[in-house]
């Protein structure tokens, strides 16, 4: 029998504080996610739902976080000590940036986002450095009491792989958990507090090795004080945030597993918000609606079947409901949260007429573009009320592909509608829209209309015969009426059609379109 190597000791079981510094790289691990993760949704939350936002935050925080792997080197001395330290700060930054951000927006003008913009980097930056600094430490630390139990291989191998089960962790929890049920500045400031016990186990530990203990146990002290205070004024402070952000009276502020939905009430109306952006407004929703829908519905004639894709707040299958020749309205929205809050909310209902209670409407709450692969039904016609093209996970609701499959369950006779943003805004993704239908063979009638709380707003027309304004509309509306449909297909010169390229699943030019055009409003 063989027997163990001098240079190569057996393994022994691991020590109580062998155990907690590996524990404590898995929650340094999550930490350091939740803090990225969090940056990146208030990016697109409060600069708007792009993936440039996010992108721009992941480049910058893994840069802050290698710079700060590079500066551990010049850390030599009291490891203990300036571990503990660096664990505080990222807890107290880290954990309170959600919520300084929130704050700095609110009190901010809508006409000077540039310095929040410096702070939102600034914050990104130092958080970044400062996480990038813990993993290396922690290492040097393990390395320096348990020499003897691990080879150096040994020992990275094990930081990195509680580093990454810790990534993991947060990864999935965040978006299905964490943020549906605490919001961004809880989540924030409990994964603070996460940091700050690290830091207090650790003056625990090695408290015989700490000559400023006291100082050390006060900082703690100071800094689990605080974010338990922010903690509980969470909800207050983010009440007042919205407050100040939306400017009317908030009926209703929660998040579902895809968005955050805010719904303001004043004497000039209700309005809806989807992750801070405006949907509709009461006062002149019925201009928007009615221009998405009657066009399509009134030149098929006679319509049964029709499909909604999107509109989960049943404005759109309300306009749908006029015609008596309805046999089944078909709505696909994804969020079950929307179409739950606008059937039993009386404020809301009253605003689609109780349309998504109707016994014509079947609800379905999936995604649009795997219920098209998945269906065999064809309709008369389907109204599309998307919202704009922010990112690539909207952007794939604007592509060849997605056109392909509207023309699939699109009858000889029927119509499609797409709601195509602003085409005095954004110019270039309007026509980006028009020429991607017309590239899966479909033919098209651009038109607009003027909401106010908007301004000048964009649809198109699809199908596989021409369109000819109807001789008749609905009875009863407020905007439409037959002698003026003709002048809504008529374009001025700065709105008029522009050579762009087709948006595909390979490249998502109108993502890119969308972004450079609106973001020259913020």
């Amino acid at each position: 029998m063989n027997e163990p190597s001098a240079s190569a000791p057996a393994p022994s079981r691991a020590s109580l504080p062998e155990l907690l510094l590996l524990g404590s790289v898995f929650v340094i691990a999550a930490c350091g996610l939740v803090y990225e993760l969090a940056a990146g949704a208030l990016a697109s939350y409060l600069l708007g739902d792009s993936v440039l936002q996010f992108s721009t935050i992941i480049g910058a925080y893994l840069f802050a976080m290698g710079l700060g792997s590079w500066l551990s080197r010049y850390v030599e001395r009291q490891l203990i000590a300036q571990f503990l330290k660096i664990e505080l700060l990222v807890g107290v930054i880290g954990g309170l940036m959600p919520a300084a951000l929130f704050t700095a927006h609110s009190l901010l003008p809508p006409d000077q986002l540039a310095g929040f913009r410096v702070l939102l980097y600034g914050l990104v930056l130092l958080v970044g450095a400062l996480v990038g600094l813990e993993i290396p430490l922690v290492m040097r630390i393990l390395k320096a009491h348990f020499s003897q139990r691990y080879r150096l291989s040994e020992l990275v191998s094990q930081v990195l792989t509680f580093d990454y089960l810790g990534a993991l962790l947060v990864a999935v929890a965040f978006p299905l958990l964490l943020v549906p049920h605490l919001g961004l500045i809880r989540t924030g400031v409990f994964f603070g507090l996460l940091n700050v016990l690290v830091a207090i186990w650790a003056l625990w530990l090695f408290r015989a090795e700490l000559r400023a203990w006291r100082s050390l146990a006060w900082a703690c002290a100071l800094s689990l004080a605080l974010l338990l205070g922010a903690m509980f004024q969470a909800e207050t402070l983010s009440t007042w945030a919205e407050d100040r952000f939306y400017g009317d009276h908030i009926v209703v502020r929660e998040s579902s597993d895809y968005q955050r939905v805010v719904v303001t009430d004043s004497r000039a109306g209700t309005r809806l918000f989807l992750n801070g952006n405006l949907q509709f407004h009461s006062r002149d929703e019925y201009r928007y609606h009615e221009s998405l829908v009657h066009p399509a519905m009134a030149a098929h004639g006679a319509p049964k079947r029709v499909l909604v894709l999107g509109g989960g707040d049943g404005m759109a299958v309300r306009e749908v409901l006029r015609y008596p020749s309805i046999e089944q309205v078909t709505l696909v929205e994804l969020d079950p949260h929307m179409t739950r809050l606008f059937a039993t909310l009386p404020l809301l209902s009253r605003l689609n007429g109780g349309a998504l209670k109707s016994d014509k409407l079947t609800i379905v709450n999936t995604d649009a573009f795997g219920w098209l692969e998945q269906s065999k039904e064809v309709f008369d016609v389907i109204v599309i009320d998307f919202p704009d093209p922010s990112n690539f996970a909207l952007g794939k609701l604007y592509t060849t592909s997605f056109y392909q499959l509207v023309d699939q369950h699109l009858s000889a006779g029927g119509f499609a509608v797409v709601q195509s943003t602003s085409p005095l805004v954004a110019r270039r993704s309007f026509w980006t829209v028009v020429n991607t239908i017309e590239a899966v063979g479909l033919s098209t009638t651009p038109y607009h209309a003027h909401v106010p709380s908007f301004g000048e707003w964009g649809f198109v027309l699809a199908s596989r015969r021409p369109w000819s304004p109807p001789r008749q509309l609905p009875e009863g509306l407020r905007f439409l009426s037959v002698e003026g449909l003709t002048a809504m297909t008529q374009f001025p010169p700065d709105m008029a059609r522009l050579p762009t390229q087709v948006n595909r699943l390979s490249n998502q030019v109108l993502v890119q379109e969308f972004e450079a055009e609106w973001g020259k409003l913020h």
